[in-house]
């Protein structure tokens, strides 16, 4: 039969602490359990051998044995034989009074065979009785995607979660990688823990026409040279339909115009909006006629002077 390293299925040095071994047994626990681990095949051994471990360590006896003999244990077998007769555990509960074991109780037949040659038998059973450990459920996590569009709006969504429809409710202003939270939406609970949650990551498509910075939305608009230079009226669409808007005679290209509070709606701030940004990009004419180049060369000449 081999020796076991607890230590080593703990995660700790031999000098640990009993509170170091507490809080690595109950970490790797949580990590190990069986039934939070359905798929796993190994999942009991390895939680057997972690509760056999957390058993040795964190007894001061048991581990004051096991560091005195340690891969050297089968000498002393014969000196603790005699001891083994006349010693009963006292069924300490190995550092904080509950299992994680959530199938029962342990007996003899849970330990290795090098846990039993180096301690004995005769183990007495513990039971955690109506406080078996609870355990909250795992997490779902799942991608949403919506048009830029969509996320203007509040609007009714349904989910399907391991075959479950959720309705949920999305609101106004929801951005791109955006992670909400919906209690309880998880996996079930072990021994009647809560459930888990689920985690929906908002994933927003990038429009051809409109750019979302924050609740600040930009756009490019065109105009041609004689609106630039003379001035006039534009028809623009946005997000929320069309506006008319003025432009200044004597614009230049790329300049900018704000519309205050025409933008995107503030994630949950009822009433709130960004502004909407128009930079204006000017047309060049083509293939100008001759009437056109001459009245343009008037032009030109009227402004050199």
């Amino acid at each position: 039969m081999a020796y076991i390293d607890y230590y080593k299925v703990l995660g700790v040095d031999k000098n640990a602490s009993a509170d170091d071994i507490k809080k690595a047994y109950r970490k790797l626990a949580r990590k190990l359990h069986p039934d939070l681990n359905p798929n796993d095949k190994d999942a009991h051994r390895k939680f057997q051998e972690l509760n056999e471990a957390n058993e040795v360590l964190s007894d001061p006896d048991k581990r004051a044995k096991y560091d005195k003999y340690g891969e050297n244990w089968q000498h002393g077998e014969e000196y603790e034989r005699a001891r083994q007769q006349q010693r009963q555990w006292s069924g300490q509960s190995g550092g904080d009074g509950q299992t994680f074991y959530t199938s029962g109780d342990f007996s003899d037949d849970d330990f290795s065979d090098f846990f039993h040659s180096m301690f004995g038998s005769g183990f007495s059973q513990r039971t955690t009785g109506s406080r078996t450990r609870k355990y909250k459920g795992g997490d779902y996590q799942a991608e949403l995607r919506l048009s830029l569009r969509d996320a203007l709006q509040t609007r009714q969504q349904t989910l399907t979660v391991d075959g479950k429809n959720i309705r949920i409710t999305i609101p106004a202003g929801v951005s791109d990688g955006q992670k909400i939270k919906l209690g309880g939406y998880g996996r079930p609970g072990v021994n009647g823990g809560p459930n888990g949650d689920l985690y929906i990551t908002f994933v927003i498509d990038e429009d051809p026409k409109f750019k979302r910075l924050g609740a600040d939305i930009y756009t490019d608009a065109d105009i041609d040279l004689y609106t630039a230079v003379l001035g006039g009226e534009v028809t623009l669409y946005t997000l929320n339909g069309q506006v008319k808007l003025q432009v200044k005679s004597g614009t230049q290209p790329d300049a900018k115009v704000r519309l205050k509070g025409k933008g995107f709606p503030v994630y949950k701030k009822e009433g709130l909006y960004g502004d909407f940004y128009v930079t204006w990009k000017v047309r060049l004419p083509e293939n100008l006629s001759d009437k056109e180049k001459e009245l343009f060369t008037e032009l030109a000449k009227i402004r050199q002077k």
